[in-house]
């Protein structure tokens, strides 16, 4: 008969692993990972604008107590181990927290706090209602240049499960109050040349020189690569230029920072920001068979890449 406590010991064997297979998201990440970093607090608000009790960033060893621990950790792990975990449907040398920082908790890094309490939502590209599952596909075809999952298959469930366990039961529809991104001037215009030049001081040394990105010595991605054959396709989000340059603005470079987690310096100025991204997202990458079908409704971003 298997130990009552099996479950536990094999969900700490899993973050185990997860914190120590070549996450490729850096020290402050590892250090999210691994409880060290402070919870931080925010309000939530219902969707009529109510007051909800405040929501604290979970701390990962909370998981253990939750019933649904494996399936958790499982999906925390697909998050931080995409490529290495499904190597049949991910083709770029990508894993979701390469853009989702700190396994989707660092406020302005794109966080899935609110994810599983926004869903189903209208997805202006798809001009049509999706649930979290197609979302989720969308970026497996999107910024892994893979294939989907089925929508009831362990890993899209578990991946599901993490995104609920984060949610950290706040009710359907309301909102903690935390920002994915800031915003960027869309008036800004881009310098392409310049881009290159703020790439080669600022980004090259970990995201290579020709965009290649940074792995260990077992082949596990540090950095991604932002260009070329194994990045992300041009139907992806960060594929945009001002998508982008917002992601940069609040979280690159990396490892420069004198206030917060990551990255959050201030190095960059929005117009450094939006060359930069002016600059790599228009260097060759995979196309998106798919392109002809985006925006049905004809309201594409000025930014879009078709």
């Amino acid at each position: 008969m298997n130990s009552p406590r099996a479950p536990r010991r094999a969900a700490r064997l899993i973050l185990a692993l997860s914190v120590g297979l070549g996450l490729g998201l850096g020290a402050g990440a590892l250090a999210q990972s691994t409880g060290a970093v402070a919870p931080r607090t925010y309000a939530v608000k219902d969707k009529d604008g109510t007051s909800l009790p405040a929501y604290t960033i979970p701390d990962d060893t909370a998981i253990f107590r939750h019933p649904d621990a494996e399936a958790i950790l499982y999906g925390q792990r697909l998050l931080n181990e995409t490529r290495r975990l499904l190597p049949d449907h991910v083709g770029a040398a990508m894993n979701c927290s390469s853009c989702h920082v700190m396994q989707g908790k660092k406020p302005l890094g794109a966080p899935f706090i609110n994810t599983y309490n926004s869903f189903p939502q209208v997805n202006p590209r798809a001009g049509r209602e999706m649930t979290l599952e197609e979302r989720i596909n969308g970026c497996m075809i999107r910024s892994m240049n893979g294939k989907k999952l089925p929508a009831d298959s362990r890993e899209m469930q578990a991946m599901v499960a993490y995104m609920k366990w984060l949610a950290q039961d706040v009710p359907h529809g309301a909102r903690v109050q935390i920002k994915n991104g800031s915003p960027i001037d869309m008036d800004l215009v881009p310098d392409p040349a310049r881009g290159r030049a703020i790439y080669g001081r600022q980004c090259a040394s970990c995201h290579g020189a020709d965009g290649e990105g940074r792995k260990d010595a077992r082949g596990h991605i540090v950095f991604p690569p932002l260009w070329g054959g194994e990045s992300f396709n041009i139907g992806a989000g960060l594929a945009r230029t001002y998508k982008a340059a917002a992601f940069i603005y609040d979280n690159m470079p990396m490892g420069v920072h004198t206030d917060g987690a990551w990255g959050e310096g201030r190095t960059l100025s929005q117009q450094d920001a939006v060359d930069v991204a002016e600059f790599f997202t228009h260097m060759p990458r995979p196309d998106f068979p798919l392109k002809d079908k985006d925006w049905p409704s004809g309201k594409k971003p000025k930014d879009a890449r078709y």
